[in-house]
């Protein structure tokens, strides 16, 4: 069973944020460049070839999250970043609205937080569009598990 992740618009705004910024360290130079004559070609296809892939990466490893539940492990993955979360080591699971510490793969501010015995952060950070259903599906995989009241 596959879900995907909900985006909002509070993670919408950040993005475009972050881009904007992004995308002025990149551009600023060539605009200098550009104003004393010394701009080239091959200049402005390098910065904007890394500017494209700068910003296709960030948007790759925010807006294609998916959460995967598979035999004997949840699979989490944004982009190149990808997680198995074994179902025996969860051990709570609670809602969370802090996205800017610990293990994230979201794209929405308001989240679940999955905490699990082998995680190197401690826990990790989703946020499943169909937060009912996945909430559900991971209490019949995690019946040992500790979940928040706000969850029963």
């Amino acid at each position: 069973m596959t879900f995907r992740a909900k985006v909002d618009s509070f993670f919408i705004g950040f993005m475009a944020v972050a881009i904007v910024i992004i995308s002025s360290v990149y551009l600023f130079p060539l605009y200098r460049d550009y104003s004393k004559g010394t701009l080239t070609s091959s200049t402005t296809a390098v910065v904007l070839t890394l500017l494209f892939l700068s910003v296709g990466f960030l948007l790759w490893v925010t807006l294609f999250i998916k959460y995967e539940f598979r035999d004997v492990y949840l699979f989490v993955k944004g982009g190149p970043v990808k997680s198995r979360i074994r179902y025996e080591d969860v051990t709570k699971v609670s809602p969370s609205t802090d996205i800017l510490t610990g293990y994230r793969i979201l794209s929405a501010k308001k989240s679940i937080e999955i905490f699990y015995k082998t995680s190197v952060f401690g826990s990790v950070k989703i946020t499943p569009r169909d937060e009912q259903a996945f909430l559900n599906e991971l209490k019949k995989r995690c019946p040992h598990a500790k979940f928040h009241s706000a969850y029963q």
